[in-house]
């Protein structure tokens, strides 16, 4: 744990303590599981919403809400493949076999994918194939969004967070969801990693907070968008920054992956996030 650090207006901005257990909140159809850690003293502080890669809520987005917290923030991490359509099927280790067979397609086309799930023993096979049905099209995105802006109410609610002081952060799918949830409610400030476009981009014209975006220089099909991005930023004249890391991969912060982890720029992000945070939502 770490020990107390500054202080402003009588709150330690890094707590001595921190806890952490799962709860669950009203989504729009059904309870939502998710992961709140936050500062072990009775302080009302800033909160952020922890969005998940596609992955899931697994450890290493945990960890990053126990940091979170850890900065003096209530961090909430939703699993938003927890309800009952999709905990059988958007499990971590199945998303995995899915993702590596989908990898080895020249491209993302369901035909390609059934011919590549009818190679598999039945066992493999019934476990990857709706899990890439999903991948491929199936996602609810638009209700995974109202799920999260239920988190920001959720969190609202808690008598240790500053309803005025809630932002997000998202990573892979979970940038691009915190972008979108910029758009849908009223948030103070918003980090997207390697995440996609608010679609349609005139979206962004919504956005009352700050938005602070991070990119690996090597995410071709991420960063073929980002001009789109910045131009719509500019128009609309927003809250906006942006860091593109030069030798860095998508999902360049998760450093439980060996492959794609860099650690300087996951270094240097996280100091940009801890700023950007202390100006938006400790202010």
């Amino acid at each position: 744990m770490r020990t107390v650090g500054a202080r402003r207006r009588g709150v330690p901005i890094s707590p001595s303590m921190i806890s952490g257990r799962m709860v669950e909140y009203a989504g729009f159809s059904e309870s939502v599981p998710a992961y709140l850690a936050r500062p072990s003293d009775d302080h009302v502080r800033p909160a952020v919403v922890v969005i998940h890669a596609l992955f899931g809520l697994v450890d290493h987005t945990k960890d990053v809400a126990d940091r979170v917290a850890r900065e003096g923030y209530v961090a909430l991490a939703p699993n938003l493949f927890g309800t009952t359509e999709l905990a059988g099927v958007l499990t971590p280790e199945s998303v995995q076999k899915a993702m590596r067979l989908l990898f080895r397609l020249p491209r993302r086309d369901p035909e390609l994918a059934r011919e590549e799930i009818a190679k598999l023993p039945e066992t493999e096979r019934s476990i990857v194939g709706p899990t890439v049905e999903k991948l491929l099209g199936g996602l609810p995105k638009d209700r995974f969004v109202k799920d999260l802006v239920a988190a920001v109410d959720y969190l609202g609610t808690l008598p240790s967070v500053r309803r005025d002081r809630i932002g997000s952060v998202g990573f892979c799918f979970g940038g691009g969801l915190s972008a979108s949830l910029a758009c849908e409610t009223s948030l103070r400030a918003s980090v997207i990693f390697y995440g996609e476009n608010p679609s349609p981009i005139d979206r962004v014209r919504s956005i009352d907070g700050a938005i602070l975006g991070l990119y690996g220089a090597d995410d071709t099909r991420i960063n073929a968008d980002l001009d789109k991005l910045v131009k719509a930023m500019t128009e609309y004249k927003k809250d906006f920054e942006m860091r593109i890391y030069p030798g860095a991969p998508h999902n360049f912060f998760d450093d439980t992956n060996g492959t794609t982890y860099r650690e300087a720029a996951a270094k240097d992000a996280w100091d940009r996030v801890l700023r950007f945070y202390r100006r938006t939502l400790m202010a």
